[in-house]
Parts: C-alpha cells; structure tokens; sequence
C-alpha cells in the first residue's frame, strides 16, 4: 500500500508542478477558477478510484493465499491422518507376530507400561524405528 500512496503523491507533485508552468494572466472571472477546482476534484476521484481499486486486489490476493493455507493445512492433517492409520496398521501386525515370550516380548511388555494400551506403545515404537 505505501507503493499506491507514493504514487499517488508522485502524481500530485507532478500536477502541482505543471500548474504554476501552465499559469498564464488569469482573468478576473470566476469561471476559470472553478473549472480548475473541478479538474483538481476529479483528478483527485479518480486518484481514489484507482487507490480503491488496488486495495480491493490486494483484499482479494490475501484472502486467495489464506484460503491456499488452510487447504495446505487441511490435506497436511489428512497425510497425517493416513500415516498414523496406516502405522496403526503395521503396529497391530508387528504385535500379532510379537511372540511375549521373546527377549523383544519381555522388552516390550516393560516399555508398554508406560502406555495406555499396546498398540500406542507399539506405534511409538514403530515411529522411532522408521
């Protein structure tokens, strides 16, 4: 936004400048002083317009990339989701085979105390060891 009121003012000064260039004697008549405040107003319509519009895209650009953002947090927590299903999966695989009475048994009975259930335990275990 600092770039369009720079602009803007750019384009003032510029204005403002050629005005006393452009100056010539001046009738006493107040026709000429009015159109000049008319040019003046319209000039600073349509500086407004234009201020107006590309805050009305840069509105639209920000709310584009927020909505790109969730959709990338929105399918981040679905990859999320199905890696955890699919570790679920291999944990209750790896527990299947798992024989309890094995020193890997024994170990892992030890280390599932720490966990509300084994399958927890097992996908802790699985994720450390990937």
């Amino acid at each position: 936004m600092d770039s369009i009121d720079k602009l803007l003012a750019e384009l003032k000064a510029e204005y403002q400048e050629q005005k006393p260039q452009q100056q010539q004697p001046k009738p006493i008549s107040a026709k000429p002083m009015s159109m000049q405040r008319k040019s003046e107003s319209l000039i600073d319509s349509l500086l407004a317009e234009v201020k107006a519009d590309f805050e009305q895209k840069d509105l639209a650009e920000k709310l584009q990339r927020q909505q790109e953002q969730e959709q990338e947090r929105i399918r981040q927590e679905q990859l999320k989701a199905k890696k955890l299903e699919e570790l679920k999966k291999q944990a209750k695989d790896w527990l299947a085979k798992l024989d309890p009475f094995s020193s890997e048994g024994l170990w892992f009975e030890r280390f599932a105390e720490g966990y509300p259930s084994k399958l927890e335990a097992a996908i802790e275990y699985l994720q450390t060891n990937e």
